[in-house]
C-alpha cells in the first residue's frame, strides 16, 4: 500500500514535465532573440501569454509560461523541438479542432521561435 501510494505520488508530481526532452535541447539551428521577435510579428501575443514578449497578455489560447517543461503540445505530440515546430507551423496537422490558426510560418522562422519557447521552463 505505501509502495503503490509513493509511486502515485511520483507520477502526479511528474505529470506535465519532460525530463526526456528538457529545454535545454534547443534547435541548433534556431535564434532565440529572432523567434522572441517573430512572436510579435505572427501575432501570438493577442491569444498568448508568453514571457518575455512585451503585450502577451492574450487568453485565448494556453499561457506558454513553462511551455519547454511540458510532456506534450496540444495533448497529442510530444514536447521535442521538431515537434514544437510543426505544432507552430501546421497546428491543424496536429489538431484539426484547434482555435489556432494557420499562420503560414516558414520554416526557419518556426526553428527560431521553437528555440525561444524552448528557453521559457
Amino acid at each position: 500500500m505505501k509502495v503503490l501510494f509513493i509511486l502515485s505520488v511520483a507520477l502526479m508530481l511528474s505529470c506535465g514535465r519532460n525530463p526526456k526532452y528538457p529545454a535545454r535541447d534547443m534547435l541548433s539551428s534556431g535564434n532565440t532573440d529572432r523567434g522572441r521577435a517573430l512572436m510579435q510579428q505572427y501575432g501570438c501575443p493577442s491569444c498568448h501569454v508568453i514571457p518575455g514578449v512585451k503585450g502577451a497578455s492574450g487568453h485565448v489560447g494556453p499561457p506558454l509560461t513553462e511551455i519547454a517543461l511540458r510532456t506534450y503540445l496540444a495533448g497529442r505530440i510530444l514536447n521535442t523541438p521538431e515537434g514544437l515546430m510543426r505544432w507552430v507551423m501546421h497546428p491543424k496537422s496536429v489538431d484539426e479542432k484547434t482555435a489556432m490558426p494557420e499562420m503560414n510560418v516558414t520554416e526557419r522562422d518556426a526553428a527560431d521561435i521553437a528555440s525561444f519557447l524552448l528557453t521559457l521552463r
